[in-house]
């Protein structure tokens, strides 16, 4: 197996179980799902910014635009991919509203 192959099922691992654990918050401890999602997002990154400056660091601005860049390009990725799934399962994939953040539910 590849390098690349073992660094891929890895993450690919990872992220199997950021979900699963995210599901847990809200299947079995009654968590919020939009809440979860702003939490899971909110710890990349704080995570994001550990690995880049440290704990005695924070990110430039053009740092932070690094960052939010390399997020857009992978939601844009999963959705892209997303809606292949859809489309080999035979369904018509629609694109669905635009995302809320939790506190725009409690207006």
């Amino acid at each position: 197996m590849s390098e690349q192959q073992k660094q891929l099922d890895a993450h690919n691992q990872a992220t199997s179980e950021f979900i699963e654990v995210a599901n847990k918050m809200v299947n079995e401890r009654g968590f919020d799902a939009k809440l979860v999602s702003a939490a899971l997002m909110a710890a990349s990154g704080v995570y994001a910014t550990f690995i880049a400056a440290g704990n005695q660091g924070f990110l430039a601005p053009g740092g932070v635009d690094k960052v939010a860049t390399m997020y857009k390009n992978n939601l844009s990725y999963i959705q892209k991919r997303k809606k292949e799934e859809l489309e080999a399962q035979g369904l018509t994939p629609k694109p669905m509203a635009e995302a809320q953040s939790p506190d725009e539910d409690k207006s």
